[in-house]
């Protein structure tokens, strides 16, 4: 029998801490992995920035300065409104006794990120707990999440706080009309992206970078690869402003999913010509060829279904277009076209679902005029994962198609 810590907000109705899973569906919202970035961030302690609270992590976590301990004030914008039901916070890893997070209030806005809120949590939090759960108050449509820890357990010197989650459907956010190929100034020299459907492929003028992947509304996520060889290699995610004239985001080194990032990754842009690199073909169908040649095996991102279905989305076309196009121009090559799913569900059920999500594919490039000879179907599931399945960066890319040629 769990003890349940509660107290009303104003009006609202009393919640309780719970330890139980996201209802089916669900995501977590206030993750930097579905596009969500602080706005209004209170004074760090040096290496324990507020970016730690959207990680994903319970390990790594956001401090105060020396004395700071109370009216601590966060604002987080997501990348689409949406509706938050249910709140998580951490707070077992702390370094000090009584330094964790105690009362906090959560708020939120449609309007802007300093006003409209409206409450819909507050809550006692334990501590040395992670995973301290409880159900909105109040479930109202918000863009804005505005977090205030008021005390922690005691500690006169620090208030710390793990992580910070809030989950509900994802939303459906728009992209933009004009899509987002182009060159652009960032961290790391020029980034030539080009979208095709919803598949990205690019590169950036810094250590032979490349970089593919696929785009959701406004947030993209890609992998990138540096060095001669591409042996250097992880994730990326970025938003982009609601013109499509600059993004935010941060990447992390392969395996590092479920820690902090590794650094950020803004740009603004310059051109709407994509630009070139010499160490890049320029398309998707390029890349596909020139990995193909030289690997036998390719992953391609940017194919998507259904949920819970083998049922292609019309945003795929481009991209299985593109693939068309590779084998058109390499008529002697067989292929294994291989479904992967992340670890989401039952191991079965992944299998089929992949396998069916194979042959889906195949169906669309046999109609295509690829001859069904030199095309062979496996599902794998989740048994092949390419990524950390604990966080959403890492299970977008295990859920994936990769083609293998032989």
């Amino acid at each position: 029998m769990s003890r349940c810590t509660s107290f009303t907000l104003f009006s609202l109705l009393i919640v309780c801490a719970a330890a139980t899973p996201a209802p089916a569906g669900q995501v977590n919202l206030l993750s930097l992995q579905e596009g969500t970035f602080p706005v209004v961030e209170p004074a760090s302690y040096g290496g324990w920035p507020v970016v730690a609270l959207l990680d994903d992590s319970p390990e790594t976590g956001w401090a105060c300065p020396e004395g700071k301990i109370a009216g601590n004030v966060f604002v987080f914008e997501m990348a689409a409104e949406a509706t938050i039901e249910r709140f998580e916070f951490d707070a077992k890893s702390v370094d000090e006794d009584g330094a964790g997070a105690k009362e906090v209030v959560v708020e939120v806005s449609i309007t802007s990120k300093s006003d409209g809120f409206t409450p819909v949590l507050e809550a006692t939090l334990a501590a040395g707990r992670d995973r301290q759960a409880f159900d909105a108050a109040k479930r109202v449509p918000a863009r804005w999440v505005r977090l205030t820890i008021r005390t922690n357990q005691g500690n006169e010197g620090w208030t710390e706080l793990f992580g910070f989650r809030g989950y509900g459907e994802r939303p459906q956010v728009a992209g933009l009309p004009e899509g987002i190929s182009g060159t652009y100034a960032t961290d790391y020299n020029d980034f030539h992206v080009r979208q095709q459907g919803t598949a990205l492929v690019g590169c950036y003028e810094y250590d032979f970078g490349i970089l593919d992947g696929a785009i959701e509304g406004r947030v993209m996520k890609i992998t990138w690869r540096e060095g001669e060889d591409g042996s250097q290699r992880g994730p990326a995610v970025m938003i982009f402003s609601p013109d499509g004239k600059a993004f935010r985001g941060f990447w992390w080194h392969s395996g590092n999913e479920a820690r902090l990032p590794d650094g950020e990754w803004n740009g603004t842009k310059k051109s709407t010509a994509v630009g070139s690199c010499p160490h890049w073909s320029g398309s998707v169908s390029g890349e596909l060829t020139k990995t193909l040649s030289s690997t036998g095996r390719a992953r391609v991102y940017g194919i998507l279904f259904d949920t819970d279905s083998a049922t292609i989305r019309p945003e795929s076309k481009p991209v299985l277009d593109e693939v068309v196009a590779s084998l058109t121009a390499e008529p002697t090559w067989q292929l294994t076209i291989e479904g992967h799913t992340d670890s989401t569900g039952t191991a079965e059920h992944n299998r089929v679902l992949s396998q069916q999500r194979a042959d889906s594919v195949k169906a669309y490039l046999v109609a295509a005029g690829i001859d069904p000879a030199r095309l062979k179907t496996a599902g794998f599931g989740a048994s092949q994962p390419v990524a950390d399945n604990s966080t959403e960066l890492g299970r977008s890319q295990n859920r994936r198609v990769e083609l293998v040629r032989g």
